[in-house]
């Protein structure tokens, strides 16, 4: 596998797309800093500033470092830069003088990073693009969905790599490593992107047996002790026990998208609960498929699914343990692991073609956690999978 540039036609649209939203709300331009969006719009991620005027070339400006990103960003105007300071002169030798209305992204950018662009621009008033900046990307194009089939299919040969390498005894770490191994080798690129503040979050997690009970600060269902108390999140020093839940629930970036899927093992045999659990996640995880069409709200999957689980009698296992629920079924996935659509209670969002989101129902019991995760697309005739590892319990003797 080799590294792609992203194609000049690919970042050209989106530049429309985002100066036709800076139009619509009378903006002059934005400045563009978070790395996920940079190397949207520009195809490079550097330390850099990206100015997008609402009509007219962008400008990047890098600090470091300015030979790669003219090697990979196909945008036109590439220029150094030593301080944000002289972002005004910059623009100003591009005949960009106008700054009454700037969007910024004030979703993630702290607070003295805003407080240095008031005294940049003095006279300016600042608004939040994010919001527009998340919407475009929210629907993937045709270039961005088959880079997103290459991540899962890096995950689907790793799932299944896993009877070569699990055994009784091994430790939850050893076996993380050994995983992880798997999709490294194949171009995973070791890093997993969350807008959301303060979600410091790991390739993903594998917890075994009760461990799958044991509580996160992470935004997700499924905890896990972590192996340490900085990290208090999946993989940990519990060693792989017979005839228990082994979940295995990760992340995979190639070219920088996120695919996102869960598969469970079991060294002997599993309980009937636990089996039980696992086909009452899958009937959801159909359920669900059969109810999105074009414009469906993110809200109906989510309140759809926890409907199905209360009816089966999942009420305090349904999406986590007891006080530790989380209230989501699914979240956008894409350069980032919490993009649009989220399907959660009050999202209103339309699910519409070129949507990308995992689907993960999971029920969470005192003995370990279990259920199905696969990344879809959005089509005019309802998801379409992108995940291609069956959806079965395998199991080792």
């Amino acid at each position: 596998m080799e590294m792609k540039l992203t194609p000049k036609a690919e970042i050209e649209a989106r530049i429309a797309k985002l100066q036709e939203k800076l139009t619509q709300q009378n903006l002059d331009g934005t400045i563009i800093v978070l790395n996920s969006d940079m190397f949207y719009f520009t195809g490079t991620v550097q330390t850099s500033y990206l100015y997008v005027p609402a009509s007219g070339e962008p400008v990047l400006m890098i600090k470091k470092s300015l030979r790669r990103g003219r090697d990979e960003s196909p945008l036109k105007n590439i220029v150094p830069i030593k301080s944000p300071k002289q972002i005004p002169d910059i623009l100003a030798s591009f005949d960009y003088k106008t700054f009454d209305q700037i969007g910024l992204e004030l979703d993630v950018l702290p607070l003295n990073n805003y407080k240095m662009y008031q005294k940049i621009f003095p006279k300016t008033e600042f608004s939040d693009i994010s919001p527009a900046i998340k919407e475009i990307r929210s629907i993937k194009s045709p270039y961005e969905i088959e880079l997103l089939r290459d991540a899962l299919s890096v995950i689907d040969k790793a799932h299944s790599s896993v009877p070569s390498f699990l055994r009784e005894g091994m430790l939850e770490i050893e076996l993380a490593a050994l995983f992880e191994a798997e999709m490294r080798k194949r171009g995973y690129s070791g890093c997993c992107k969350m807008r959301a503040f303060n979600q410091d979050f790991f390739l993903g997690n594998t917890c075994t047996g009760a461990n799958g009970v044991f509580p996160s600060f992470f935004d997700g269902p499924v905890g896990g002790r972590g192996v340490a108390v900085t990290h208090p999140h999946g993989a940990g020093w519990k060693k792989v026990n017979r005839n228990e839940v082994v979940f295995i629930d990760y992340t995979c970036v190639v070219h920088g998208y996120t695919g996102d899927q869960t598969r469970i093992f079991c060294v002997g045999e599993l309980s009937p609960r636990m089996v039980k659990a696992f086909d009452d996640a899958l009937f959801i995880q159909s359920e669900i498929i059969k109810s999105i069409i074009p414009g469906t709200p993110a809200e109906e999957p989510y309140l759809m699914a926890m409907q199905l689980a209360e009816e089966m009698g999942y009420k305090d296992n349904f999406m986590g343990y007891g006080e530790d629920k989380v209230k989501f079924v699914g979240h956008g996935i894409g350069l980032e692991l919490d993009e649009l659509p989220i399907l959660a209670k009050g999202i209103k969002t339309p699910i519409i073609p070129g949507m990308t989101f995992a689907l993960e129902p999971k029920f969470v019991f005192p003995e370990g956690a279990i259920g199905t995760e696969n990344s879809f697309v959005m089509t005019e005739n309802g998801p379409e999978y992108l995940s291609v590892t069956p959806e079965v319990i395998t199991y080792m003797l």
